[in-house]
């Protein structure tokens, strides 16, 4: 199966980059002339627009930064869409806005998959992160080979939509997991607790999640570097959010995860790294720059 992938960013290239060193017939194309010139250095081919890996191509997949993005790339791609073809949606998007642009390539006689994965940049790299895909049963069957080699976990989530439903469900908690564990570091600083003993604890504790296995290691060791935006957390939650309110669920944690990565932005700017949110409000704050290390 030929494979074309659009959009060479932090998780799309760590994902390609899993296709390529699988020898999928891989294409990729990406606004930036630097990223897709390094995939050419490694054996991939290069597309001049999505128009032409849709039409090159039996899969193309999008991991995209935003809806609009994706809605972009799909209206160049959609002439080209005929029976047989697949869109397979990586991007971490909207529920309501997956189903529309699948529902076009459906009715053009492709098939659509919304196939979000799960598990941070890190695991995208090796090929061990978890992926979701929504769609019929027939089209998860024939995409699961090269699923496979960009994940470790593949699963079929239902119908079209139901992925992206899951995936920022899984977002969010990550996100209020985040915040939690920033707030306990700096309160156990605050206390005059080691550090490394409190991580400690919390791993073999109940207080334990993925979120501190993974991110709690790196605010200790000063890099706080997850390859993950504020903008993007922002983002996400605000996908929740949106689920919350379209299925008229009133929610209390979620407003205020929102208004806290609000705060983060106006402090720190967009493109800030998400852990190096610290508490907002209060003397913990003022205490505690979050540009220092809290190990030290």
């Amino acid at each position: 199966m030929k494979v074309g992938f659009i959009g060479l960013g932090n998780v799309g290239a760590k994902l390609s980059g899993s296709l390529l060193r699988n020898g999928i017939d891989l294409t990729v194309h990406d606004l930036n002339p630097d990223l897709v010139a390094q995939f050419v250095a490694k054996g991939t081919k290069p597309a001049e627009n999505p128009a032409q890996l849709m039409r090159d191509c039996d899969a193309v997949i999008t991991c995209l930064p935003s809806p609009a993005a994706s809605d972009a790339v799909m209206q160049q791609m959609l002439p080209e869409v005929v029976e047989g073809k697949i869109w397979m949606e990586m991007s971490t998007t909207d529920e309501a806005e997956v189903k529309r642009l699948g529902a076009l390539v459906i009715a053009a006689g492709g098939a659509a998959v919304d196939c979000p994965v799960s598990g941070g940049c890190h695991r995208a790299d090796t090929g061990n992160i978890a992926i979701f895909a929504g769609c019929d049963r027939a089209t998860f069957e024939r995409i699961l080979p090269f699923l496979t080699t960009m994940g470790r976990r593949i699963l079929h989530t239902g119908e079209l939509g139901s992925a992206s439903v899951l995936k920022v469900l899984t977002n969010y908690l990550a996100t209020v997991h985040l915040v939690a564990n920033a707030e306990a570091l700096v309160t156990a600083k605050a206390a005059g607790m080691d550090l490394n003993t409190a991580y400690e604890a919390v791993k073999i504790s109940s207080g334990n999640s993925f979120s501190h296995i993974t991110e709690s290691q790196v605010i200790l060791n000063g890099s706080r570097d997850i390859s993950f935006t504020m903008d993007l957390v922002k983002k996400d939650v605000g996908l929740f959010q949106q689920i919350a309110e379209r299925n008229e669920v009133p929610l209390e944690v979620s407003p205020l995860i929102v208004k806290i990565f609000d705060d983060g932005i106006a402090r720190y700017g967009a493109r800030e790294l998400s852990p190096k949110y610290y508490p907002p409000s209060g003397r913990c704050h003022g205490a505690f720059n979050p540009r220092t290390r809290l190990s030290a």
